[in-house]
């Protein structure tokens, strides 16, 4: 059997990271035994639709290294990829329910509805549409559809007994048919609902592994109902909890959480975003942390997927990006890192630029992150805070390290980072003082700031001219 996954997002905007988490699995699950990973595009939610958005989900891919192997852009046979684009075959496959007796039309009126599910309030209990319709006769549903009623086509679920669910992570689940609702399949606009499209396209396509969120586990039984009824093979299945916002609460783009694309607007590297996403709810039987997309497949066990949720920590997200910034070769970097600096700099060479840009890059967290890292060195003045202050009142000693730099710096040589750092050397033996009595005033002095880069880079950066203007 060739394993064939597919990802199935809604075209309504960029894609939110709950989402793309889902993606990483399908894709490293395909990929991993040498499988199709398939692109199929879910608009049937046509209201809630964006424009470009297809475009975004394609760029994001991309963007991801995910190789996909079909899709809108690239049929295979299996196509439309499109949903919109399949509501003839949706049609068939529901009117041929309705011929074996396991779907029937519906002519219910929004108005009853209501008040199906005002009753239902009133008793306290869950809406379940009621069924009146399956017990139609066969000439009043030809006369309705004579008569131009409008209608939508349910699914005829059985009342009595259970629905086994098997299911990769969670075992066999067994629900209750009780609870099933007749749930709609054809809409009245002639649309599929989410439900059955899947379900349809699923087997059309020849998908052989589903990987989706947990809350639709207990959905799982009324798919399984419906390949029975045509006599399909399911998919494996492989529901996996649901990844939480910083608050606990569950991420979705309707409550405006990060994006992929937001991400990648502010700086963070998608070989990064993936690495990370795809230990939110999954763990490798060892403690490596760092994967390239080769080493995810390869290490990939869709039996380690975990069952509790897991937690979004953009602070963590920092960590990995950092880590893949540090990996970046020099030149590489300098090129990704000038598309998020904007500081003005008419007034300094390349080489200058370079440098600066250089000596954060084992600081940075994020691209857009620069910008703020760098500010003060195109500050004409500097301010020192209260901190700061204390500490250079706090040692007598700390006067004598500052006069003895200033007189290092106007006797150096030329302006160059290793003089730099010769002529701190020179302050530690001539006033006999080291560590953070040596460093930290200095670099008060010079920046403000009791914290940052090596010393002599940001001495050397600020300049010999406006360094002595800050000792004097």
């Amino acid at each position: 059997m060739k394993v064939r996954t597919r990802f199935a997002p809604s075209p309504t905007g960029y894609m939110h990271i709950g989402n793309l988490r889902t993606a990483i699995f399908e894709y490293l699950l395909a990929k991993k035994y040498d499988g199709s990973f398939i692109l199929r595009i879910e608009d049937t939610d046509q209201q809630r639709e964006v424009p470009g958005a297809i475009d975004f989900i394609y760029k994001t891919l991309e963007l991801c290294g995910f190789v996909i192997d079909e899709g809108p852009n690239n049929d295979k046979g299996y196509g439309p990829y499109i949903q919109s684009a399949r509501k003839e075959i949706y049609k068939k496959y529901a009117e041929e329910l309705v011929k074996m007796g396991k779907a029937y039309y519906c002519f219910c009126s929004e108005e009853e509805l209501n008040e199906m599910r005002e009753l239902a309030n009133k008793r306290k209990k869950p809406f379940l549409y009621d069924g009146r319709c399956s017990r139609l006769s066969p000439e009043t549903v030809q006369a309705n559809i004579e008569k131009g009623m409008p209608y939508v086509i349910r699914q005829k679920m059985p009342k009595t007994g259970v629905t086994v669910v098997e299911d990769l992570i969670y075992g066999k689940i067994k629900i209750d048919n009780s609870i099933l609702d007749d749930q709609i399949l054809l809409k009245s606009d002639g649309f599929p609902t989410y439900n059955f499209a899947n379900v349809i396209d699923d087997h059309l396509m020849a998908i052989t592994h589903v990987i989706r969120g947990k809350e639709y586990l207990d959905q799982t039984a009324k798919y399984n109902l419906l390949y029975e009824a045509f006599g399909w093979e399911k998919p494996i299945y492989a529901h996996v909890a649901m990844v939480l916002g910083e608050d606990g609460t569950k991420l979705s783009k309707r409550n405006g959480d990060a994006s992929f694309m937001d991400l990648y607007n502010d700086g963070f590297l998608p070989a990064a975003i993936v690495n990370y996403l795809s230990l939110l709810g999954w763990s490798p039987a060892t403690n490596q942390e760092l994967f390239t997309m080769d080493e995810l497949i390869k290490n990939f066990d869709e039996t380690r997927i975990s069952k509790s949720s897991s937690q979004y920590d953009v602070k963590k997200l920092e960590w990995f990006n950092h880590q893949y910034i540090k990996k970046m070769n020099d030149t590489e970097y300098l090129t990704w890192i000038k598309n998020y600096f904007m500081q003005d700099t008419t007034t300094k060479s390349d080489e200058w630029v370079n440098k600066l840009l250089l000596v954060y890059k084992d600081h940075l967290n994020y691209g857009k992150e620069i910008d703020e890292l760098t500010k003060d060195f195109f500050k004409a003045d500097i301010n020192i805070d209260t901190e700061a202050q204390e500490f250079l009142d706090s040692d007598p000693i700390i006067p004598d390290v500052i006069e003895c730099f200033k007189s290092e710096i106007e006797n150096i040589p030329e302006w160059t980072v290793d003089n730099i750092n010769n002529a701190i050397n020179n302050v530690k033996n001539k006033v006999n003082v080291k560590g953070k009595l040596l460093y930290m005033p200095i670099r008060i002095k010079v920046s403000g700031l009791m914290h940052g880069p090596e010393l002599a880079d940001t001495i050397y950066l600020i300049g010999q001219d406006v360094i002595l203007e800050r000792l004097k």
